[in-house]
């Protein structure tokens, strides 16, 4: 099998070679260039499996290349180097997350043997494939149109995929998020970013919500029919202008025959209620009526706060953003336990998204996060492919 391939770029060519020498060492092809120019040429014909980036460079600085590594959608997993502070370091990282590169870590130099292979791995370790979903989310975008939404919706093209959520103390498996999917005939799997906020602007997230609440809770219902597990929904802010939708969602479970204590229902963009008396009614019978109410995505909108004291909800989600940077960065590891203690005192759970290893679960177990869900646990899985799941981690814990 052939050695994966690491591209180096740095200003200083002996740091650059240093680099090159200690990747090499790792048992990796490795090359190093000193220009952006020079770079982005050997990109398109190297097509590296890791890039190593300094920060602070003359021409184009790092911040400037990652944007440019974004823009060409490029799949290489990026180190972070340079001799900035650490603050300056993560808040790098931070911005190559939020254009959607994969990032390996970040590294202070001068740059050791040690703390590059903790990184990147012995150059000689296969990659677990991406699922078939995943590949499908890597394809070309295309613009979702409203004619286009309502005619998925007409043809119910939507399917549902569920992410497992763990008990941290116990170990044991909670209940699973419902997350929805447009199986497109062309385009195969489309990932909700694309689709939902068109559903919102123009009127039809209430159709598409309908949808995925029938699917979700009729599969429930079928795998889980007696059980203390709990199934998450998330609900549009949007859909908050209609009183009667704390009636029709307990017909719901009076039909699919659960009880409404076992249902989850997180809103994410709560600053979107279109009438904000009218959405504290609602939720409010909401919660009369049995149904949990989770606050999602807490700690990345500025009203977070003012609507977690104002809406009765029963637990928080702390912001994936967050979670996954918890080994690198002293500031997240502040937010994610100031909001856990927040959460207790206010007598809600918490859970904790975007769980990738398990030194981050075991942090969060020491903060005594309620839950967890992240791919350390489980990917998104079809619901054929769920019970499997349980089932083998029963006979793990025996």
């Amino acid at each position: 099998m052939a050695n994966r391939r690491i591209l180096i770029l740095d200003d200083d060519a002996a740091v650059g070679q240093t680099i090159q020498w200690i990747a090499e060492s790792l048992g990796f092809e490795a090359e190093f260039v000193t220009r952006p120019e020079a770079f982005f040429q050997r990109l398109e014909r190297m097509s590296p499996d890791i890039i190593t980036i300094d920060l602070v460079m003359p021409e184009l600085d790092g911040v400037e290349i990652m944007r440019l590594l974004a823009e060409r959608k490029s799949r290489a997993k990026i180190v972070i180097s340079s001799g900035m502070g650490t603050r300056v370091l993560e808040a790098a990282q931070r911005s190559a997350s939020e254009h959607g590169l994969s990032i390996a870590g970040i590294i202070s130099k001068p740059i050791s043997k040690e703390a590059l292979h903790l990184l990147v791995g012995d150059g000689c370790e296969r990659d677990q494939p991406a699922s078939a979903e995943e590949q499908s989310a890597y394809r070309d975008e295309f613009e979702v149109t409203a004619p286009g939404l309502q005619n998925a919706i007409d043809r119910h093209e939507f399917v549902m995929a569920y992410q497992p959520k763990f008990e941290c103390r116990s170990g044991t498996t909670a209940g699973f998020e419902a997350l929805v999917r447009w199986k497109h005939p062309d385009r195969g799997i489309v990932m909700p970013d694309s689709f939902i906020p068109v559903a919102e602007n123009f009127g039809l997230i209430d159709a598409l919500t309908a949808q995925v609440f029938d699917q979700s809770l009729e599969w429930f219902s079928g795998a889980y029919p007696e059980s203390n597990l709990h199934l998450s929904l998330n609900l549009s802010a949007r859909s908050l202008v209609d009183i009667q939708l704390a009636d029709h969602l307990v017909t719901l479970c009076h039909l699919f025959q659960i009880a409404p204590e076992r249902i989850v229902l997180e809103l994410t963009e709560t600053s979107a209620m279109v009438d904000p008396i009218l959405s504290l009614d609602l939720l409010t019978r909401l919660r009369m009526k049995g149904f949990q109410l989770a606050i999602d995505d807490f700690g990345t909108g500025f009203s977070s706060m003012v609507q977690l004291v104002r809406l009765p909800f029963s637990e928080i989600k702390v912001d994936k953003s967050f979670v996954m940077q918890a080994q690198q960065s002293s500031e997240s590891r502040t937010v994610i336990k100031s909001i856990i203690d927040l959460g207790h005192s206010l007598g809600l759970q918490v859970t904790a998204e975007g769980v990738e290893d398990l030194d981050t679960l075991n942090y969060l177990n020491t903060l005594g996060c309620d839950f967890a869900q992240g791919y350390f646990i489980a990917r998104p899985m079809w619901g054929e492919a769920v019970r499997n799941w349980v089932e083998q981690r029963k006979t793990l814990l025996g």
